[in-house]
């Protein structure tokens, strides 16, 4: 109730503010390409935000995290660099972990765009450096219509500038920091823009920034003791959320006793080797680099027509990981591998554009190449991996000898295990995933707009896409190597020929080596295609109709290898046996069967439909425009590699494919200036309906994969604001900010498990997020200027998931900043302090592996930037 009065109360005042002394505009128009087409964000009835060039300037905006946390409505999931998911208006239920981000990640509901082209991916959205940016715009609520998909719950479109025929001009910036307790930053950025001759333009820009560690990896030891096979039932996580009868440990039943009340089996005759990490330790250990190049060429080819291409070519380098345990130190982790990231993309887009047969034309297709190689320190599978043990502990551990139970003097497969036999060792659970992900996306788009100074105006065009995801991970356990009695001498050892199934995508033909356990070898594709268009008409000189439509056509495909080595030893060197895989391209052929069984899996994933939009605007006068929308959004389903597996009580099976997503969406908007055009006040009231919201789920009583399902259905209401204030009374004072707050529920679950409740908030969903910047400006002696800006951004408490036993709390957090400068037109000198009073700001969690794993923005950063232009 309270949630509610709360955003009643802002949406009265926001109202009553909205509608008040209304004057003709003077602030500066921001054009955007929200509609397709280049308009003032005033004069379009769309709820979109910018943050123009000038305004990342000013905040030092440089890459994913700089941007998310100067955009209320926005959220993120993720771990780092170049890992993480955009959340718009809380639509969110989870996020995977990133040794399986790539193929069996849910499909974004965010679109996101570099330019023209589309490069949401599961887990990893591109983290595209932010040089020589003209504008990051915010499409808040779906954008289905005219974006696809992937916008359910909107865009983020990254807008690079354009070659420039006005005349040759560069400019560079140089910047250094310092991270309090950490290391410090350094960048560089150098763009120039040539027109070559009356026709043609070039603009290239260079780039590196080394951005400094803050995080510690201390010294520390770990054994398989805390494994899930050896934890009982009601054993209280740290998210408080207890062990349940379905979820105790294989080995933490009748029989296993737990003396010392710790909630884990006592095993007086087994020997717990540790994983120690001495040799890793190192202060301010996730480092990471940006280095890059763009460069585009305009062509105007005649009067009528233009051509523009482009290419960018950006390597991201990092080092350690970038959470920390909030239950060590301050920023503290304890990791037991080398934790690294390569992440490599080339783009190359271009667009046509010009007029035909009176008709304004134009046709842009990209292509992008994107290689991630990491290594993920994997030891917090301890927490939850069931199976671990039966890898990298004795055989008489796990298998735990039989007594004679039935007294007939000899023991049988008939009698009972005795847990007081356990005896053996077993080994560090040093543990790594290294994982290369390597994707192209490939996509055209064709549009044609009629006359938009006709009264009946239309958008109208044809997209297609088509993407290839390949990624190949190696769960490596190097204690395998050295349990007892699973070595061939011994009469059972894991096969020397185990490979992965020969049938289908292989990328690494070669059978897994010493200590790989498991191997996904997978190719995910995606093929969409699209007719869409909006069509516009004025009923009168105030209002509008517009209705959008369009038509879908999806279809993903699944194939490769999912392999285990459970169950792959023999008593000599024999044959793989591949007992404990999933044989994807057996699964998803269509046929009918799964290796040589009768099922139901289909041969790929196929949607296809018509999704709706439908507005109306009204210009109150100059300086207002009010408008409601209805529109829908959808994302894509997908296949799981699982499917078929199910729960101990037969209740729940995990689909083979589950279905798309759905949300209805109702808004009401304005867009005003206001205070004699001193005021620009922007805003929306919406409510969305989401239908079988998608989650992924990882329970190794089901299966030891990750999978997904149609878990509930939601509701979400809420109000954004976005403001910018240059008072007549100071001049040189600019006020701006945005504000979102938002209520959010699951209304309905619709799996039957006790996973998700009916009531709970959605994921990375804060009641309120908010910021505010003021700027004050003044001249001075030399014809220079001076600026002071200090700056604000707040998000309230969130949950990092819906699943009931990966969600945990994230902290509210508040930030200050402050810059101050001198500059003119040749040059300009900047002092900044970003997160002033050092807070610890939650911006992500996880809690995937039964352990808080908290993403926190970079401490206290003090430094200089400094501009010259050319």
């Amino acid at each position: 109730m309270y949630r509610n009065n709360k955003l009643s109360a802002a949406v009265s005042i926001a109202l009553g503010v909205s509608f008040a002394g209304m004057a003709s505009a003077e602030l500066e128009e921001v054009i955007v390409t929200a509609t397709k087409m280049s308009a003032s964000t005033q004069d379009i009835p769309v709820a979109v935000s910018a943050i123009t060039s000038e305004k990342l300037d000013q905040l030092g905006v440089s890459n994913f995290e700089d941007y998310l946390i100067q955009l209320p409505g926005v959220s993120a999931g993720g771990s780092g660099p170049g890992q993480n998911t955009i959340y718009i208006r809380g639509i969110a239920s989870t996020t995977p972990a990133m040794s399986v981000a790539g193929v069996s990640g849910l499909a974004p509901n965010v679109a996101f765009y570099l330019d023209e082209q589309p490069l949401a991916q599961p887990g990893r959205n591109l983290d595209v450096y932010a040089a020589d940016i003209q504008r990051v715009e915010v499409l808040a609520g779906p954008q289905g219509t005219l974006y696809g998909a992937s916008s359910q719950a909107g865009t983020v479109r990254l807008i690079t500038n354009k070659p420039d025929p006005s005349g040759a001009y560069g400019r560079m910036k140089l910047g250094y920091g310092n991270i309090s307790g950490g290391d410090s930053n350094s960048n560089f950025e150098m763009m120039f823009n040539v027109p070559v001759t009356d026709k043609i333009t070039m603009r290239g820009v260079v780039y590196s920034d080394k951005k400094g560690g803050y995080i510690d990896n201390v010294h520390g030891t770990r054994t398989l003791e805390e494994s899930a096979r050896f934890r009982h039932v009601g054993f209280e996580r740290t998210n408080g959320v207890k062990v349940s009868s379905a979820r105790g440990g294989f080995q933490a039943g009748a029989g296993y006793s737990d003396t010392d009340g710790d909630g884990y089996t006592d095993f007086e005759n087994v020997t717990f080797l540790a994983a120690d990490n001495k040799g890793l330790v190192e202060k301010n250990f996730n480092e990471s680099q940006y280095r890059g190049a763009r460069l585009s060429v305009n062509v105007d080819i005649n009067d009528d027509w233009s051509l523009l291409v482009s290419h960018t070519d950006q390597d991201l380098d990092a080092d350690g990981v970038f959470y920390a345990d909030p239950d060590l130190g301050d920023l503290e982790i304890q990791k037991y591998a080398e934790d690294s990231l390569v992440d490599e993309f080339t783009n190359t887009n271009w667009t046509l554009s010009g007029r035909l047969a009176g008709l304004d034309v134009v046709y842009t297709g990209a292509y992008t190449e994107r290689t991630s190689d990491q290594n993920i320190g994997y030891s917090d599978y301890v927490f939850i991996g069931q199976y671990l043990p039966y890898y990298i502990c004795d055989y008489d551990v796990t298998y735990v000898p039989r007594s004679d139970s039935n007294g007939d003097g000899s023991v049988t497969t008939a009698d009972d295990r005795d847990p007081s036999l356990a005896a053996g060792t077993c080994q560090a659970p040093n543990l790594s995933a290294p994982s290369l992900n390597m994707s192209t996306v490939t996509t055209h788009e064709v549009r044609f707009t009629t006359d938009q100074d006709a009264s009946l105006r239309l958008t109208a065009g044809a997209f297609m896409s088509d993407s290839e995801l390949l990624e190949v991970v190696n769960f490596t356990y190097p204690g395998s190597t050295l349990a007892q009695g699973w070595k061939p001498e011994n009469g059972l050892g894991f096969s020397a020929s185990n490979y992965s199934f020969q049938n289908g995508h292989l990328y690494d033909e070669g059978p897994l080596l010493p200590g790989q356990i498991f191997r996904n070898d997978i190719k995910r594709t995606d093929e969409q295609f699209g007719i869409f268009g909006e069509l516009s008409y004025d009923v009168s000189d105030d209002l509008t109709l517009t209705a959008g439509a369009r038509y879908y056509d999806i279809e993903i495909d699944f194939d490769g290898s999912a392999t285990s080595s459970f169950g792959n030893f023999t008593g000599a060197a024999g044959a793989d046996v591949n007992s404990g895989g999933t044989d994807v391209a057996d699964l998803y052929d269509g046929d009918g069967t799964y290796q040589g069984e009768a099922n139901d899996a289909p041969e790929n994933s196929e949607k296809s439909g018509t999704i709706f939009k439908l507005t109306a605007s009204y210009t109150m006068s100059d300086d207002i425009l009010l408008y409601a929308t209805v529109s829908e959004g959808f994302r894509s389903g997908f296949l799981n590699r699982p499917g078929g597996r199910q729960t101990k009580d037969k209740k729940y099976t995990v689909p083979y494919a589950f279905d798309t997503d759905d949300l209805m969406n109702y808004e009401f908007g304005w867009k005003a200036d206001l205070l004699d055009g001193t005021m620009r006040l922007n805003g929306s009231i919406f409510k969305a309906e989401i239908d079988g919201l998608q989650t992924t789920i990882f329970d190794p009583n089901i299966a030891n994969l990750f999978f997904s399902d149609n878990s509930a259905n939601a509701e979400v209401t809420g109000m954004e604001l976005d403001m910018i204030w240059a008072p007549a009374s100071v001049e040189g004072l600019t006020i701006s900010g945005g504000l979102s707050m938002l209520d959010t529920e699951i209304v309905e679950k619709l799996i039957p498990t006790d996973d998700v409740r009916v009531g709970d908030s959605l994921a990375f969903a804060p009641e309120l997020q908010a910021n505010l910047q003021a700027r004050y400006e003044w001249s001075v002696s030399g014809g220079m200027t001076a600026h002071v800006m200090p700056h604000m951004s707040h998000s309230d408490e969130s949950y990092s998931d819906i699943i009931i036993i990966n969600r945990d709390l994230i902290a509210d957090w508040t930030m200050f900043g402050l810059t101050a400068g001198l500059s003119n037109d040749t040059w300009g000198v900047e002092l900044f302090v970003d997160n002033l009073t050092d807070e610890r700001a939650e911006l992500s969690r996880s809690y995937i592996n039964d352990r808080e794993r908290v993403s926190y923005s970079r401490p206290r950063t003090t430094g200089l930037r400094m501009t010259y232009n050319f």
